[in-house]
C-alpha cells in the first residue's frame, strides 16, 4: 500500500536526501519519493504498522511529520 507523508522543515535538496535516507532505512518501506516543492514523501509500505517508525525516523532526521495519509 502507498502512504503520503506530509513533512515540515525541508528547504533544499540536502533535506530531500536526509528524508529519503531516513525512510529507506525502515524495514518494510520501499520506493521512497520525496517532493521538496510540495513537502511530502510517497512510500510503499508492506503493512500499516509502520507509522510510528516513520514519525520517529523523520523526527530523528530533523523534520516534522504533519500527517500520514493512505493513498
Amino acid at each position: 500500500m502507498r502512504k503520503k507523508i506530509l513533512i515540515e522543515g525541508m528547504s533544499c535538496g540536502h533535506c530531500v536526501n536526509h528524508v529519503t535516507e531516513a525512510l529507506s532505512e525502515i524495514d518494510g518501506i520501499k520506493n521512497v519519493n520525496v517532493n521538496l516543492e510540495e513537502k511530502y514523501a510517497m512510500v510503499d509500505v508492506e503493512n500499516n504498522d509502520l507509522e510510528k517508525a516513520i514519525k520517529f525516523a523523520i523526527d530523528e532526521a530533523g523534520y516534522e511529520v504533519v500527517a500520514i495519509e493512505e493513498v
